[in-house]
């Protein structure tokens, strides 16, 4: 893995790109390949910059955010996605994270945490803080019909029932320190849980997981106060 980490811009609005951009123009470490103005130049610059990081507009012309993020989840694994939106409780939010986006960054995003959420989601890992992504899919996932049962995602069936007990806890919006806690066992081991957990569910990344959970029934959303 390279040591510059290459990041494309995508958004309709010249002002915000350009704005994103000159807060990573003083980083070291960082590199803006390229900047599109919807969907389908996105994924074409994606194509032939090879980005580590996309920031990607949620509501984009031509192909919007949602589409193009689903497209470079299959056609670039390597590339991750951060969805970019004005309000961090919209629904399109959701989608994104469904069609396989990191996590989002509000378009006030500061420059320091930019280049953190840009380090982070290059590693591997989600920027999304757990209680804000349980907040956001309570919210904008459809529950289930309780009349009938609900089907399970693909390989649900072979989960044990401590994975299943991690699955719910994630979707409680516990980080690992706090699902090591409440079952009484290592770090490690719920890092191996939450793999195994991953691999069994077919899904990317936590944000994934999350939204199954809400989908199947395994949790309902709480009434806010």
């Amino acid at each position: 893995m390279s040591a510059t980490v290459k990041v494309l811009i995508a958004d309709d609005q010249p002002l915000v790109r350009r704005g994103l951009a000159l807060m990573l123009a003083p980083e070291p470490g960082f590199q803006v390949v390229a900047e599109a103005a919807d969907g389908a130049e996105a994924v074409r610059l994606a194509h032939e910059h090879r980005p580590d990081v996309v920031v990607m507009d949620i509501r984009m012309p031509v192909l919007d955010g949602i589409a193009a993020t689903g497209r470079l989840t299959a056609e670039l694994p390597d590339c991750r996605v951060l969805a970019l939106s004005t309000f961090d409780m919209d629904e399109h939010v959701v989608g994104a994270l469904r069609a396989g986006a990191c996590g989002f960054l509000p378009k006030d995003i500061s420059p320091e945490d930019l280049v953190a959420a840009l380090r982070v989601v290059r590693d591997g890992e989600a920027i999304l803080a757990p209680r804000l992504l349980t907040r956001l899919i309570s919210r904008h996932v459809t529950a289930p019909d309780r009349r009938a049962a609900p089907p399970e995602p693909p390989g649900a069936e072979g989960l044990t029932p401590r994975e299943r007990d991690v699955w719910r806890l994630i979707a409680r919006g516990a980080d690992n320190a706090e699902i090591a806690d409440g079952l009484g066992v290592s770090a490690s081991t719920v890092k191996n849980h939450i793999t195994s957990l991953f691999a069994k569910l077919r899904v990317r990344d936590r944000a994934q997981a999350v939204i199954a959970a809400y989908e199947t029934g395994l949790v309902t959303a709480r009434r806010e106060t």
